[in-house]
């Protein structure tokens, strides 16, 4: 019977305090400035600089946080702020000002942008208080513990989470943290890490992440799906349940990451996610990878990982491991340049650069971690200067096809011109048949910001291109978006922005466009269809 999560806790802290006894404490050189640069999916975008070239102040109390921010002359004006001691809710107020939007209780970086949080000194704790991101970009949070976060019980902050992000978040580098609960949601804690409604760009490196129930989510339901470009490298999970994390649509690139103790399973790849996944060390664990509690499948791609004393459960409804032999089910183009570590020194380079108050130090791929010099020049690319807008689509994703801004003409016949069309809600006084009678002036809109729309036919049609026409006047709303065999549920191509869709040839009864991010309202003029 499997032990519940604060009985487990309990055996963890206690394996943790031998192995302290036998293996003496580690060395923790501390951080006075920012060190290193950003890595992974926070690289695209513009890339991650937080408050590089702005102001550095410190601080003690997250009052003396909230008002750093307050105190800049916008909401975009570059901040570095060292944090010593330990933040808790007896010295976190909310601060008003023309350039923050803080609240009791929480960490909140809100609407603001270009803002670096370090941990100095002898370390930064946030203690039972969660950072929460909010309609923010150019974000980098280095060197700090957050611990014993509740959504329920007392005292509750940011839902739960650790850190959590939500409502068009981009370009965040999470480096170096611990994250770490007390037990699982009976004990009143959720995710260490989650992120949802429209957040992209996002790289969680060197972090431990322990003794919780849920490890992290991307995505907060099967119908949100509009997050991703999210990679985790080096990272220790360690007595965690499940979601490790949990990727719900987008992409995900998973490293050199240690798991251990995982109990129920690990990365969970869901309706129409893609991973990849390599180098990674598991072990002591129980499906590590797979699509699980959901029949709305996921995919990953896997390479050169490590399974020590892994097990399988059997495959049925709502359950879909991937072992134990796990195979690759997709392809995953990765935009940035990275080195990987053999996956048989990751648990001991995970364990002398991991987590914070351990000199900020990485790993350049040769398994001997070294410590980065200091940041201190301003930033080559100076950071933005406005807030984010309402929603930025994605400049550097990587595209399986690059369409053009203005589809090419066409040849051949339209597939779509008689076939039946369907998909999410949509806005009033749009049709779903709009997108497919050979009319641009009409269109489908979904009724937010992210949607679907399919064309289906009766039986399987053998289709190897598409073309998405706004009509005239909005151009350009379309962001991010998936093409999807609705079938199988398999990703045919990926990218930005409206016009002329190709690949690989497939027989198939259903096909979905899914915009997961857009700006302003979009509008499908048509969709069409061709066999070539």
């Amino acid at each position: 019977m499997r032990r519940p999560v604060a009985l487990r806790l309990l055996a963890a802290l206690a394996t943790a305090a031998v192995g302290i006894a036998v293996g003496g404490t580690l060395p923790t050189p501390q951080a006075s400035a920012a060190a290193g640069t950003a890595t992974g999916y926070a690289t695209q975008n513009g890339g991650t600089t937080g408050g590089a070239g702005g102001q550095t102040v410190r601080a003690s109390t997250g009052t003396a946080i909230h008002a750093a921010l307050c105190g800049r002359a916008s909401s975009s004006t570059p901040i570095t702020i060292e944090v010593t001691g330990t933040i808790n809710h007896g010295n976190t107020s909310k601060v008003s000002g023309s350039s923050c939007n803080t609240a009791d209780g929480v960490i909140e970086l809100k609407q603001i942008s270009n803002v670096t949080i370090i941990g100095v000194g002898s370390g930064a704790i946030f203690d039972q208080l969660g950072i929460h991101i909010r309609d923010s970009s150019n974000i980098i949070i280095q060197n700090v513990t957050v611990r014993n976060v509740k959504k329920s019980g007392s005292p509750t902050s940011n839902g739960g989470d650790a850190i959590g992000m939500e409502s068009t978040v981009r370009n965040v580098w999470v480096d170096h943290v611990t994250l770490e609960a007390s037990g699982g949601e009976s004990e009143g804690y959720d995710g260490l890490f989650d992120m949802k409604d429209n957040t992209q760009y996002v790289t969680l490196s060197y972090s431990i992440l322990r003794n919780s129930g849920r490890g992290g989510l991307i995505g907060s339901s099967e119908s949100d799906l509009s997050n991703g470009f999210i990679t985790f490298h080096h990272n220790l999970y360690e007595n965690i349940d499940s979601r490790t994390p949990l990727l719900r649509g987008g992409i995900a690139h998973i490293y050199n990451n240690h798991y251990v103790s995982l109990h129920e399973s690990g990365i969970n790849s869901r309706a129409g996610a893609r991973a990849k996944v390599e180098n990674n060390y598991f072990r002591n664990s129980k499906d590590v990878l797979g699509t699980f509690y959901t029949n709305e499948r996921g995919y990953w791609q896997v390479s050169g990982n490590t399974f020590d004393n892994v097990t399988w459960s059997s495959a049925g409804s709502e359950n879909y491991p991937a072992g134990p032999n796990p195979t690759s089910n997709t392809t995953v183009s990765i935009p940035y340049a990275y080195r990987l570590d053999g996956a048989s020194c990751v648990p001991d380079v995970v364990r002398q650069t991991a987590g914070a108050n351990t000199g900020l130090r990485v790993s350049d791929g040769s398994c001997s971690p070294q410590t980065p010099p200091p940041t201190t020049a301003a930033p080559t690319t100076a950071p933005p200067t406005t807030a984010p807008p309402t929603t930025a689509p994605p400049t550097t994703a990587p595209p399986t096809t690059a369409p053009p801004t203005t589809p090419p003409p066409t040849s051949g016949t339209n597939l779509s011109l008689g076939a039946g069309a369907d998909g999410s809600s949509k806005a009033s006084g749009t049709s779903y048949g709009n997108v497919r009678d050979g009319d641009i002036s009409t269109y489908w809109s979904p009724a937010g910001s992210t949607g679907s729309i399919s064309i289906k036919w009766g039986s399987a049609t053998r289709v190897s291109r598409v073309v998405i026409r706004e009509p005239s006047g909005t151009q350009g709303s379309i962001g991010s978006w998936q093409l999807v065999n609705h079938d199988t549920g398999a990703v045919l191509a990926s990218g930005s922005g409206a016009g002329a869709i190709t690949f690989t040839a497939t027989a198939l009864s259903k096909i979905t466009f899914r915009i997961t991010s857009s700006s302003g309202t979009p509008r499908v003029g048509e969709f069409e269809t061709y066999a070539n």
